[in-house]
């Protein structure tokens, strides 16, 4: 017969790392991004400090949540993208899709954008995020253009992405009648019009 392990008392332990997110931006409300220490955090997802640590390596990057995953996700769905439409076209249908909200997770998806858009304490952290995004966009159309990745217009398109998808969010946080898709659609639809001097 076996032995049945017994659970210790107590709350039992987060096993994954929306359950540690989950409590984090609990605390992260109550307390504030720069008062929450990561001993707090583990408390309160009832697991010890080591084991927190390996689902998140610092409490900067639990804000940005499984953010490498993302940008697998990001480089896939530029990959599979047809050769036949255009690489503006391209890149905007991979912006939207990245940035997908399902219903049930716009209300954590705009605190966590709050954070980090609007915690002075997360830009110097968020910077190396923002550009490791940058870099996926402009790996896809150095390649799509036949340019290396350092040349001009590919990084232009990948800091012109950046940007226009921070101005969404910003007016996403502002707006809650709006979707992140449709602020995203409006601002790289509407540049685009801009430059071809249909506005304005």
């Amino acid at each position: 017969m076996r032995s049945v392990s017994r659970r210790p008392k107590g709350r039992p332990p987060a096993t994954d790392h929306a359950a540690i997110e989950r409590a984090a931006f609990a605390l992260f409300t109550e307390r504030g991004f720069e008062a929450t220490t990561l001993d707090a955090i583990a408390e309160a997802a009832g697991i010890g400090r080591r084991t927190l640590l390996r689902y998140y390596p610092s409490k900067n990057d639990i804000p940005w949540g499984r953010f490498d995953e993302s940008l697998a996700d990001l480089r896939g769905s530029l990959a599979a993208m047809p050769d036949d439409i255009p690489v503006h076209e391209a890149v905007h249908r991979a912006v939207l899709a990245f940035n997908h909200v399902d219903e049930a997770a716009v209300a954590q998806h705009r605190q966590r954008m709050t954070l980090l858009l609007r915690t002075p304490a997360l830009q110097a952290h968020s910077a190396l995020k923002y550009r490791q995004w940058c870099e996926v966009i402009t790996s896809y159309v150095a390649g799509r253009l036949g340019l290396p990745c350092d040349a001009l217009l590919p990084r232009a398109v990948g800091n012109v992405s950046l940007a226009l998808t921070l101005s969404a969010y910003e007016e996403w946080l502002e707006r809650e009648d709006r979707t992140i898709e449709e602020c995203l659609d409006e601002a790289l639809s509407g540049l685009r019009a801009y430059f071809a001097g249909t506005v304005g």
